[in-house]
């Protein structure tokens, strides 16, 4: 669905605590999580202006924001 926020607590309602926790407490989680909201904030915008830039450079995007967040993903999970 063009323009669908993906920020983690949207997506992952269910650990809304443990990522305010690790984002209070991990600077790295923090830096990340900051990186992957800014490029689904661009990805989105770019989306709801009918995405002016070609479909290799939103698919690079969409790709780089799948890969950041699996990555937080993985750290939410593993204890």
């Amino acid at each position: 669905m063009l323009g669908e926020i993906h920020t983690l607590e949207h997506d992952f309602p269910a650990h809304k605590s443990e990522i305010h926790q690790l984002i209070a407490n991990d600077d790295r989680f923090a830096e990340d999580n900051n990186r992957y909201n800014a490029l689904d904030k661009q990805i989105r915008e770019l989306e709801l202006a009918d995405s002016p830039i070609s479909d290799e450079a939103m698919h690079q995007l969409k790709h780089q924001r799948s890969e950041l967040k699996d990555s937080l993903y993985q750290r939410l999970i593993t204890p």
